[in-house]
């Protein structure tokens, strides 16, 4: 839990950041369209049926269910997959380069933070994913995946904070 708040400090200062940069800025965004809503409304939306599957699974690691953690896990990383790959047709429609201005630069810096964690926690899902099919299993390895799920929902409770302010907030 002392990474995530760490991490949630990082989350914070950037978005202060973007406020900060907002509020010396006379029109946000400058020059540039708001970002469209659609795929970081899709994100958004897989971000939330991501929880499903990381609860299974997580119920499933307290009972030591072997079968169903399996399931989960693949699960779990069908949903960071799909999470990614719609990240790349997001990052095409944020309609401002990172290099543009001060807007750009911080909606491709929130962007680029969440995406980090996102694929940290991915690729941290798919070592746990094969620990489960191939083995040693030790009663630690379902503590983890107890783990990782909170990792989990940390990623999606910053991604509905970074996305109310990179597209609602550019709307205001």
């Amino acid at each position: 839990m002392g990474l995530i708040a760490i991490e949630s400090t990082v989350f914070a200062l950037a978005v202060m950041m973007y406020f900060y940069l907002r509020s010396h800025t006379p029109s946000w965004p400058p020059d540039h369209a708001a970002p469209d809503l659609a795929w970081g409304t899709l994100n958004t939306l897989i971000m939330l049926a991501s929880c499903v599957p990381n609860w299974y699974t997580k119920r499933a690691a307290e009972r030591l269910d072997l079968k169903r953690v399996r399931i989960g896990m693949c699960a779990c990383m069908l949903f960071a997959v799909l999470f990614l790959a719609v990240r790349v047709y997001e990052f095409g429609a944020l309609n401002v380069l990172w290099n543009d201005n001060a807007y750009g630069s911080a909606v491709w810096m929130l962007m680029g933070l969440h995406t980090t964690h996102l694929i940290t926690d991915a690729y941290d899902t798919l070592v746990l994913a094969v620990l489960f099919f191939t083995g040693p299993l030790e009663g630690k390895r379902y503590v983890d995946v107890s783990e990782n799920a909170a990792y989990w929902y940390f990623v999606v409770v910053s991604w509905i904070l970074i996305y109310a302010v990179i597209y609602w907030g550019a709307r205001l």
